[in-house]
């Protein structure tokens, strides 16, 4: 196993036998990717929704929307939980 490999035994035929080979293989080409599944299921549900709002007249709004910002949250401290963090200042040491 390597940083972006992974290590494989496989069979090759070689005239009447066969050899056992050792190869690095990308582990793309071993595990199949799950990046399309999020995709799939919100055409389904889109789908879904469509079906739903022609069924009750009415227009079907699947778009997707961002999240837009968080919520405020206030942070309460003493004045001995603050730390002011400064940079140390310039020594010039010669020796």
């Amino acid at each position: 196993v390597n940083r972006n490999a992974l290590g494989v035994e496989m069979t090759k035929i070689v005239g009447n036998r066969q050899l056992r080979k050792r190869i690095h293989v990308n582990i793309a080409h071993v595990r199949k990717s799950r990046c399309n599944e999020s995709f799939l299921r919100r055409v389904k549900e889109n789908d879904q929704k469509k079906r739903d709002a022609k069924i009750l007249g009415v227009k079907a709004d699947v778009k997707r929307h961002p999240e837009g910002p968080k919520e405020m949250k206030i942070v309460k401290a003493t004045e001995d939980d603050v730390e002011v963090l400064a940079p140390l200042p310039f020594i010039e040491n010669y020796f």
